[in-house]
């Protein structure tokens, strides 16, 4: 083991892990779907300034891209949203979140389909509202999905995107088993490979974490394959090659006392909690 693994360790130990699906689950307190159903409205909160949950789901043919179990897109569809879809490239959400939907007698409205974003199976102009909660970071062709997301979409209708840019102290995505903020600044990430497989090997779940978060390029080095490191900077740059039109945007601090960082461009992408965007067609 290396000094640099030893010492992230090390660190680790002094911080607290956040609360994660992933462990409610192994505690057997919640599902993962149960989980996203339960903070469904949470995942709404920061469009409220400028659109009504109303206007967002009512009577609407949503698409939820990144839905993971659903749970999250079937509290869409029982807040009155005409037809729900969620799309995922992870196989096993699929029986979960059917489980979901039968149980709370929503199979009618809700579809999920286990795709690429960057190949959406729908035609033109066909939904009204499409909604990439804390997706944004993960899809491998993030240019290619807001064009996919702007063809699919009806004439006005919009994208409502949020995500936490890659230097949040989270950013890295790893607090199932690491709690140790911006731990992706201190450490390269053959050492976070190292740290996170060690931490989660004995775990009920421990390999499909690993597989979910790491792979192999074409020379057989491992990488975090689940992540695409978006910051703020890369995603407003993506908005420029778009026709979108940008109906409303925030940078939401970490806290208010980080207000000061968030307007200095050197430490901006360390302190914004949260990229909101409302982008219309």
């Amino acid at each position: 083991m290396s000094v640099k693994t030893t010492l992230c360790k090390g660190l680790n130990r002094l911080f607290p892990l956040p609360v994660h699906p992933f462990n409610l689950q192994n505690q057997g307190l919640k599902s993962y779907a149960q989980w996203q159903y339960e903070r469904g409205e949470e995942t709404l909160r920061f469009y409220l300034e400028k659109a009504s949950k109303k206007e967002i789901l009512e009577d609407k043919v949503i698409l939820d891209i990144g839905c993971g179990a659903g749970g999250k897109t079937l509290y869409y569809a029982s807040q009155g949203a005409k037809k729900v879809y969620g799309i995922d490239v992870v196989a096993r959400y699929e029986e979960e979140a059917n489980a979901l939907a039968q149980e709370k007698g929503l199979e009618d409205r809700f579809q999920f389909i286990l795709g690429d974003a960057a190949k959406l199976p729908f035609e033109e102009n066909s939904i009204d509202t499409i909604i990439m909660n804390d997706a944004m970071e993960h899809v491998d062709q993030p240019l290619v999905v807001l064009k996919e997301c702007y063809r699919v979409l009806k004439p006005g209708g919009k994208l409502y995107v949020n995500f936490p840019p890659y230097y949040h102290p989270f950013g890295a995505h790893l607090s199932d088993a690491i709690g140790f903020p911006w731990v992706h600044l201190f450490f390269d990430d053959k050492t976070l490979i190292e740290v996170y497989k060690e931490r989660v090997k004995e775990l009920p779940d421990g390999d499909e974490r690993i597989s979910f978060r790491i792979a192999k390029d074409k020379e057989g080095n491992e990488y975090f394959s689940y992540i695409n490191g978006m910051t703020i900077k890369w995603f407003n740059r993506l908005l420029k090659e778009t026709k979108y039109k940008l109906v409303y945007y925030r940078e939401v601090p970490l806290r208010s006392v980080f207000i000061p960082f968030t307007k200095l461009p050197l430490f901006k992408e360390g302190f914004v909690k949260m990229v909101v965007g409302i982008l219309e067609k």
